[in-house]
């Protein structure tokens, strides 16, 4: 991010136009970090945790980012509405969907496969456009993603067409029971869903990258199996 700066290159992008931000004054402080990878590769859009309450960018929107941009996919964190609950931070996550698949020319972006991932009250934004699909939530229609990268969650809404789905959670996690996480993954392998869970040891709730933890990598684990599901041949 810093060499794009350097080099000119935009970091931030508005996801809502100048109308709609005078209409709505609360969409102001709304956009997209981008985290560059290969030109032309598919994207994935991170919703950092923080219980509506605030957007954890910097523990959990830009390492995941970092860590997805070196994989050479294009990564963006998205700053979201706070303070108001979960709807107006999903439609936050559908504008930006949508944003990028309006602009990926500009973006240099592929629209194909992408996926969304999400810690905490991010993955329940990301699964909620997983389950719904992107117009659901004031949107365009776009097709779902190819993939949702779910962190510590007990969001349990699910659809009958649901996206292959990487779920990871702490053992020791009180805010995110593995239970409720559990009941999820159960429920979508019975509607035929491909499921790929994790329970790390020792852990609780908003663990981040897992850097010194049994957790570490995961991150890698999520690109590989997010990769299952890139068929456009834009894989590394």
């Amino acid at each position: 991010m810093i060499d794009d700066v350097a080099s000119g290159k935009p970091v931030f992008y508005d996801i809502y136009t100048e109308a709609q931000k005078r209409a709505d004054p609360t969409k102001e402080q709304t956009g997209l970090f981008f985290f560059r990878g290969r030109p032309g590769a598919p994207f994935a859009i991170i919703s950092p945790g923080g219980g509506f309450s605030y957007v954890g960018s910097v523990h959990e929107g830009f390492p995941y980012a970092v860590q997805i941009a070196r994989k050479g996919y294009n990564a963006f964190a998205l700053k979201y509405r706070t303070g108001r609950g979960g709807a107006l931070a999903t439609e936050d996550l559908a504008a930006a969907v949508s944003y990028v698949f309006k602009n990926a020319g500009t973006l240099g972006v592929s629209t194909n496969d992408y996926s969304l991932w999400g810690s905490s009250a991010g993955a329940r934004m990301a699964a909620a456009i997983g389950s719904h699909g992107v117009s659901a939530f004031g949107g365009d229609d776009p097709p779902k993603p190819s993939a949702v990268v779910m962190a510590y969650t007990s969001h349990s809404d699910t659809s009958s067409d649901e996206p292959p789905t990487f779920v990871v959670v702490g053992k020791e996690d009180g805010i995110a029971p593995p239970s409720a996480m559990e009941r999820r993954v159960a429920t979508l392998r019975r509607a035929g869903t491909e499921v790929e869970y994790h329970r790390y040891e020792g852990l609780g709730h908003g663990f981040g990258l897992g850097s010194g933890t049994n957790a570490k990598g995961w991150i890698a684990d999520a690109v590989r199996f997010w990769e299952k599901f890139i068929t456009n041949g834009n894989t590394r």
